[in-house]
């Protein structure tokens, strides 16, 4: 095993997993921590632990990722990686700043870079500013997340409120110098104190250059975007061999649904944009807070609606996205923590009870949606295959009955993406 990688939520581990795969490295995505201390990964070359973390408390947060890396460090992971969202989601005690702190003391190492920026996705750092497309982070949407509202751009002084340890920046003159100059620079930061750096990127080729520049590190801090230049690392250390079938899988025929809980911009487009392809089924949280006899009344109504859409062929859409303002008031009613985990839990149950009768694809939008249908689906690890859009590829579930499950943080993916996902499972079939 050659990389070991911790991911805080559940599309962004295959977000990450997806990168490592198009660039040639054998990729196993697990849910949580295996049961099987070191379990066999003899063909593996990468393994991503797809954790759930973003959001719950930076004590628990930190338990949960040293664990991830207690496993990979038995599994023989020689370096190792924590990917979190490129859009840095956090708040200002974590947990990003945190679990960095934990792994950098596990690893007995002094520095390693933070680094979000993902080009093909729009996410830019530039001067240590992250920019989501053309809008600074701080004026984009993510302004208005309900769960880690991102409302300052500068990294540096989102990372420093988070850490004791000194954050600095690794310019992009240094970056588009090449990978030397970035090692001469990290070594420059560290006589200057500096453990954390925040690494500026504009194209995918800073990234190259950053991760060839960062080879030698045992840890490395980033969104997916950097995962595109280590294969190349372990390539020129003649530790990993071109692996051309890295994203084949076999085909996975049969009845689909999709299940969005994200009320990014993005994915609103997403579910406008797939119109009357299928029927749609809105869960109303106000609903769900009236107790379990009316959770399961909406829940009953949402599968007996994706039910009858498999027989006449097409794919529902069920969804708790909603713009802002209803998702704000439907917080303030019901409280922001309870009203996402009833959402979750209603949105799982419907995946897990259209799995029991029959359907085997699942189109899931939202990171912590991804993470409670995956739980719900008793997913323990997901092979990763094609690439639907940047960052986001179809997988199969490794177990008796496979089943085909895309994980699409909410915002990711083109305005077509649910349909796109659905034709490419079906050129497959």
């Amino acid at each position: 095993m050659l990389l070991g990688c911790i991911a805080d939520d559940f599309t962004g581990a295959t977000d990450l997993a997806n990168n490592l795969v198009r660039n040639g490295m054998r990729t196993v995505q697990t849910i949580g921590v295996p049961a099987t201390p070191g379990a066999d990964m003899r063909d593996v070359d990468a393994v991503v632990v797809a954790l759930k973390t973003r959001t719950i408390a930076p004590e628990q947060a930190v338990a949960q990722s040293l664990a991830a890396l207690e496993w990979l460090r038995a599994a023989g992971c020689e370096q190792f990686y924590f990917k979190y969202c490129s859009t840095f989601d956090s708040t200002d005690k974590g947990n990003i700043g945190p679990v960095t702190d934990a792994l950098m003391t596990a690893l007995g190492t002094d520095f390693t870079i933070a680094c979000p920026a993902f080009p093909a996705t729009g996410r830019t750092i530039f001067r240590g500013h992250l920019f989501v497309n053309d809008q600074l982070l701080s004026d984009s949407s993510m302004q208005h997340h309900p769960l880690t509202p991102m409302t300052d751009a500068n990294l540096v002084a989102v990372l420093q409120r988070q850490t004791s340890r000194k954050v600095g920046l690794l310019r992009y003159d240094t970056i588009a110098a090449g990978a030397q100059a970035v090692q001469t620079r990290i070594d420059e930061l560290r006589a200057e104190g500096v453990e954390i750096a925040v690494a500026d990127s504009l194209h995918d080729q800073d990234l190259h250059a950053l991760a060839a520049g960062c080879a030698g590190l045992p840890l490395l801090t980033a969104g997916s975007g950097v995962a595109i230049g280590l294969p190349a690392n372990f390539k020129a250390a003649g530790k990993l061999n071109q692996s051309g079938n890295a994203a084949t899988l076999p085909a996975i025929s049969g009845p689909a649904v999709i299940i969005s809980g994200s009320c990014s911009a993005a994915t609103l487009a997403q579910i406008a944009d797939y119109g009357d392809r299928g029927p749609r089924y809105q869960v109303d949280p106000m609903r769900l807070a009236q107790g379990a006899d009316e959770t399961r009344a909406v829940i009953a109504e949402a599968v007996s609606l994706a039910r009858q859409a498999q027989e006449q062929g097409k794919t529902a859409l069920i969804h708790a996205s909603a713009e802002p303002e209803q998702v704000k008031a439907a917080q303030q009613a019901i409280g922001r923590e309870a009203a996402g985990e009833q959402v979750e839990h209603a949105l799982a149950s419907c995946a897990a009870e259209l799995a029991a009768h029959g359907t085997r694809r699942f189109v899931v939008a939202g990171g912590e949606t991804s993470g409670a249908v995956v739980q719900a689906l008793q997913v323990s690890a997901l092979r990763i295959g094609p690439q639907i859009d940047p960052g986001v590829p179809w997988t199969e579930t490794v177990g008796a009955t496979p089943l085909a499950v895309t994980l699409k943080s909410g915002n990711f993916g083109a305005t077509d993406f649910f349909s796109k996902a659905l034709a490419m499972l079906d050129a497959q079939a």
